[in-house]
């Protein structure tokens, strides 16, 4: 039997996605709001984006899914983009925040 990766590795496995305009991975932003895999290997994300109208979409959605595919024992990765709650610069980590700050941004 496949061990199937756990919460910790699933978010480590996606702090390789980054917004292309924005030098943080989707983690640290705070975009990601949950990620659950089930006994299958099935991996729901549900995640938002920095804005409804984001142009990178559907790159962002294939690199999560080619990240967490990546994952020993993922049959299938379903990527939710929603956005209620709306993302804020509130839901950035710390690491993210300080990355931020290091590129220039004021936060």
């Amino acid at each position: 039997m496949i061990d199937l990766p756990n919460q910790e590795q699933m978010l480590e496995a996606l702090k390789v996605v980054r917004d292309p305009e924005i030098p943080v991975n989707v983690v640290d932003l705070g975009l990601i709001y949950d990620v659950h895999i089930d006994e299958n290997g099935i991996i729901d994300l549900e995640m938002t984006l920095t804005s409804v109208g984001c142009p990178v979409q559907d790159m962002i959605r294939a690199d999560a899914e080619m990240a967490l595919m990546r994952l020993e024992g993922v049959t299938q990765v379903n990527v939710d983009f929603v956005w209620s709650p709306p993302w804020t610069t509130d839901k950035m980590t710390e690491d993210g925040k300080r990355q931020m700050r290091m590129f220039g941004y004021s936060m």
